[in-house]
């Protein structure tokens, strides 16, 4: 009874973890919508919002990002026009962005001094590990975060806001799935909130939804006092059903209805946000995502090349991937080194 005990304890604060982390990345995304005045196109000028009606976008698209959004596949459901109850959420790693969004800034903060080369090399392997095998070891996720939790300790959020737009001013305009972007751009076009959902930091999120034109970003919120980063989460990441929870507190908070809103991953572990909406799709999927898809009914739509990748996603080729950025990091360092 003891050990049954101190499970449903784990069990319990483990939701209660998941459902402060959604909170709290909720309330972060609303204060950021509110914080926005929204401009007259003509005058730049600030204008009365009429109620229910639809909030601007968070910032307007990068330079980076292409002029003509390629087309929205056939097949998708078509967006009610400027329906203030409806809404899209996208996931990003895989998703929306090719690879994942913190190995890039694990390789921008390890350029910065923040990581060591042994950081960088356990965090590489753990991804290799993940995308090989397309499932995730609880172990290796605390240690992520803990590891990461451990080097933002103490310095001051305006540094890891500066890394982060360093860091994804290129990656955005390289490293997007043009057909997701197309999707995107569907859902902006019919007047709908678009919002991000993932578990990078939400300083990340939101560079990442500004250069797409998106509504807004829900990400991992990392406590911070007087502009100094504590070494300890709001909750905890926004990931599986943390990022059901944060949906579900942004629709409350914004009066979305779920039925009328649409959802977009690539991975088994965001089935929980993926069943809160009435149009889920999985983009890319991974293999136990897609045999889930294809159990309940749910539109595939994927933009990788190859019969491989239609069949499995890319788990060695991803893990190739963190492997050589990694190595390419190393290398850049060992250079600079040289030089100074």
């Amino acid at each position: 009874m003891a050990v049954l005990r101190r499970l449903t304890q784990a069990r319990r604060s483990t939701t209660e973890r998941s459902a402060l982390a959604g909170e709290a990345a909720a309330a972060a995304a609303e204060a950021a919508l509110r914080a926005e005045p929204l401009l007259s196109p003509a005058t730049d000028a600030p204008v009365a919002q009429e109620p229910g009606a639809a909030p601007a976008t968070e910032g307007s698209p990068a330079p980076g990002r292409p002029g003509k959004a390629p087309k929205a596949p056939a097949g998708n459901h078509t967006p009610d026009r400027d329906d203030p109850r409806a809404a899209a959420f996208f996931d990003c790693d895989n998703t929306i962005l090719r690879g994942a969004a913190i190995f890039y800034l694990g390789v921008g903060l390890y350029r910065h001094g923040f990581l060591t080369r042994r950081d960088i090399a356990r965090f590489a392997w753990q991804q290799a590990l993940f995308r090989l095998h397309g499932t995730e070891d609880p172990d290796h996720i605390s240690d992520a975060r803990n590891t990461a939790l451990g080097i933002v300790a103490g310095k001051r959020t305006a540094d890891l806001e500066v890394i982060c737009e360093e860091v994804f001013e290129q990656v955005v305009a390289d490293k997007i799935w043009p057909g997701t972007r197309a999707l995107v751009q569907m859902h902006l076009d019919a007047g709908q909130r678009v919002w991000l959902v993932t578990a990078a930091p939400l300083e990340v999120a939101r560079i990442i939804a500004r250069r797409l034109g998106m509504t807004g970003a829900l990400g991992t919120v990392a406590e911070a006092r007087d502009g100094h980063y504590t070494g300890r989460l709001v909750g905890d990441l926004l990931h599986g059903p943390a990022k059901a929870a944060a949906v579900n507190a942004l629709a409350r908070r914004e009066r979305l209805d779920l039925d009328r809103c649409a959802a977009y991953s690539d991975s088994a572990n965001d089935i929980p946000m993926l069943s809160l909406v009435g149009h889920p799709y999985v983009v890319n999927p991974d293999g136990a995502l897609r045999r889930h898809a294809r159990a309940q009914g749910w539109r595939v739509r994927d933009f990788r090349t190859g019969r491989k990748a239609a069949r499995a996603g890319l788990p060695a080729a991803a893990a190739l991937g963190v492997l050589a950025g990694t190595a390419a990091a190393g290398v850049a360092l060992r250079r600079r080194r040289r030089r100074g």
